[in-house]
C-alpha cells in the first residue's frame, strides 16, 4: 500500500452541527494543502487539531464586494501604505495576540503560527500589511490554491484597518479572476462587506472548478505594488 497517496481526510466527510469533520492528525504541509482542497480548515489545536467544513459557509464573491464611501475616502487619502507578503511573521503574530471583545484567548498557537509561516514561504499563504506612518495597524492573511483565497485570521489596531487591507486583498482576487474569498464562518463584519452565505455542497462545488486553475505559488509584493500603483 501507498501510504504516501492515501489521503489525509476521505471524501464524504459530514460535518456535525458545529461544522466539525475529524479531529486528530497535525499541521504538516501535506495535510494542510488537502485539507483547503477538499473545503476544510483546521480550528483549535489543543491538545491536537480539530478539522471544520461548515454548512452553510460564508464566502466573498469579488464583484459584490461592497465598500463603504466613507472607507473609500479613506483609501483615497492615502495615508496608509498597503502591502501584499511583507511583514508575515508580524502579522500572524498580531491575528493571535489582538485582544478581540467577541473571545477569549487566541486559537492561533505557537503550532499554528509555524505551520503557516512556512506555509508563507512555500508560496501558499500571503498577507496583506496596512501600516501608518511605519506602523503595523492593520493586516491580514489567508492560503491560496488555485483561483481560491482562503482567509484566515485579519487584525485591526486602529478604525478600518482590516477593512483596507480586505478591500485590498479582494481587488487582488479581481484581477486574478479569483472564485471568492472563503470566510469560512459568519459574522456581521464580513456580511457588511458583502460576503454571503451558501450551502457547503455549492462551495465545494465552486472550489474543485477554482482549484482546476494553477496556484500563484510566489511572492505577491512586486505584482500587487504595480496593480496598485506603489
Amino acid at each position: 500500500m501507498d501510504t504516501a497517496r492515501t489521503p489525509v481526510f476521505p471524501d464524504g466527510l459530514i460535518p456535525d452541527r458545529y461544522g466539525l469533520v475529524a479531529i486528530g492528525g497535525d499541521l504538516s504541509e501535506r495535510v494542510l494543502l488537502e485539507a483547503y482542497a477538499k473545503g476544510i480548515f483546521p480550528w483549535e489545536d489543543d491538545p491536537v487539531p480539530f478539522w471544520f467544513s461548515p454548512d452553510p459557509r460564508m464566502v466573498l464573491y469579488p464583484e459584490s464586494h461592497h465598500v463603504p464611501e466613507r472607507l473609500r475616502r479613506t483609501i483615497r487619502q492615502g495615508r496608509h501604505t498597503v502591502a501584499f507578503d511583507r511583514r508575515f511573521a508580524d502579522v500572524i503574530e498580531a491575528c493571535a495576540t489582538m485582544e478581540r471583545p467577541e473571545q477569549e484567548g487566541t486559537w492561533i498557537s505557537p503550532a499554528f503560527r509555524e505551520a503557516y509561516s512556512s506555509l508563507h514561504e512555500r508560496g501558499y499563504a500571503h498577507c496583506v500589511t496596512v501600516e501608518r506612518d511605519g506602523k503595523l495597524v492593520g493586516g491580514l492573511y489567508g492560503v491560496s490554491l488555485g483561483r481560491a483565497f482562503f482567509g484566515e485570521s485579519m487584525f485591526s489596531d486602529e478604525p478600518n484597518a482590516s477593512k483596507i487591507a480586505m478591500a485590498h486583498l479582494v481587488a487582488w482576487c479581481k484581477a486574478k479572476a479569483f472564485a471568492f474569498v472563503d470566510c469560512q464562518v459568519p459574522t456581521t463584519h464580513l456580511a457588511s462587506l458583502g460576503a454571503v452565505e451558501i450551502p457547503r455542497g455549492r462551495f465545494l462545488a465552486e472550489l474543485r472548478s477554482a482549484l482546476e486553475a494553477s496556484t500563484l505559488r510566489c511572492s505577491w509584493t512586486e505584482e500587487a505594488a504595480t496593480i496598485f500603483g506603489r
